[in-house]
């Protein structure tokens, strides 16, 4: 199994050759509003270019409309700086098609369920959440080489 460093290897030919990463909405939070720690090699491998952040429209809508809830909002989240991330570090995908069921790995929360099909369909190396529905995928994502980690345990080591 190939490390993450030997995956993070630039590639100047290639920018999209970059490993692919899906992050949800919580860890996005975590980075862009609470300034979590815990998020630090995550974040920093992302705005360094090593890793390439797929980001779906609806991905982008729903830390919208979480935000517009005022889930955060003793955090006072700073939206044009949130805006500005996205824009500066994310890379812009359609969304994965609908998939067949059989053989799909279904989420037990439907609102998670774009988070593991995109990272399938497009070949992120890896997803980050701390949701449970989409960390309890992991032993089944592994075999097609996707990695569901919390950000915490992920490492360019």
């Amino acid at each position: 199994m190939e490390t993450a460093a030997a995956l993070l290897a630039p590639t100047l030919d290639d920018p999209d050759a970059r490993p692919a990463v899906v992050i949800d909405t919580q860890v996005v939070m975590d980075w862009l509003v609470f300034r979590d720690a815990r998020v630090g090699t995550l974040t920093a491998a992302v705005t360094s270019g090593q890793l390439r952040w797929l980001v779906a429209p609806a991905m982008r809508d729903e830390i919208r409309h979480v935000l517009g809830r005022g889930v955060a909002a003793r955090y006072a989240p700073d939206l044009a700086f949130i805006e500005s991330q996205f824009d500066a570090h994310a890379a812009a995908v359609e969304a994965a098609p609908a998939q067949p069921l059989a053989g799909r790995l279904v989420c037990r929360d439907p609102d998670d369920q774009k988070f593991i099909d995109l990272a399938l369909a497009r070949g992120a190396r890896w997803l980050i959440s701390r949701d449970k529905a989409l960390l309890a995928l992991a032993k089944r994502a592994r075999p097609r080489g996707l990695l569901i980690l919390k950000p915490e345990l992920w490492t360019p080591e």
